[in-house]
């Protein structure tokens, strides 16, 4: 008899798109057009934190464009994400709760084509995790603690569910 406990379980929370452009609003408008192509959802810009005088970048300045993704349309992502990515993650890239990657160039996803107006642009996509329970803490109304051990999510138990779910290979390298 299998004794596992149901909010043990691991599910796919958010997976973030994200094309960083530097100070160029040229480059910024291809970004948008690019993840809303691959995506199917408009993307918000993202703003510098802090000045830099050596990129030539000031407080407030658009750096990039990015979309977050939830349910069912996060694991569709992920998954064509992971192909571009001929489904094989570096161990390294996997920390507690999310894992991260990059992607060089946007043909590498099946079914998308070399665009001139748009030109070569890679990306980054980082996949958070929970585990059910996540909205006890979240709400507004009658919140609760979630405990620390339930809150986080080991690499362990990321590499396991990636293995399972999508396929992955986890290379050492």
């Amino acid at each position: 008899m299998n004794m596992t406990n149901p909010m043990r379980e691991i599910v796919l929370d958010k997976v973030v798109v994200n094309i960083g452009i530097g100070s160029n609003d040229q480059l910024f408008q291809n970004s948008k057009m690019l993840i809303s192509k691959l995506t199917g959802r408009n993307a918000v810009a993202t703003k510098a934190r802090k000045r830099d005088p050596s990129l030539n970048i000031k407080r407030g300045q658009v750096i990039g464009a990015m979309v977050t993704l939830r349910k069912g349309a996060a694991s569709d992502m992920l998954k064509r994400a992971l192909d571009a990515n001929n489904n094989t993650l570096k161990e390294r890239s996997i920390i507690d709760n999310s894992l991260s990657f990059g992607i060089k160039e946007y043909i590498d996803f099946a079914g998308v084509k070399y665009d001139p107006k748009i030109g070569m642009m890679g990306m980054n996509i980082n996949a958070n995790f929970s585990r059910k329970g996540k909205r006890v803490e979240m709400r507004r109304r009658m919140r609760g603690k979630e405990d620390h051990e339930h809150r986080r999510v080991s690499r362990e138990e990321i590499t396991q569910f990636m293995e399972k779910n999508f396929g992955v290979k986890i290379s050492n390298e």
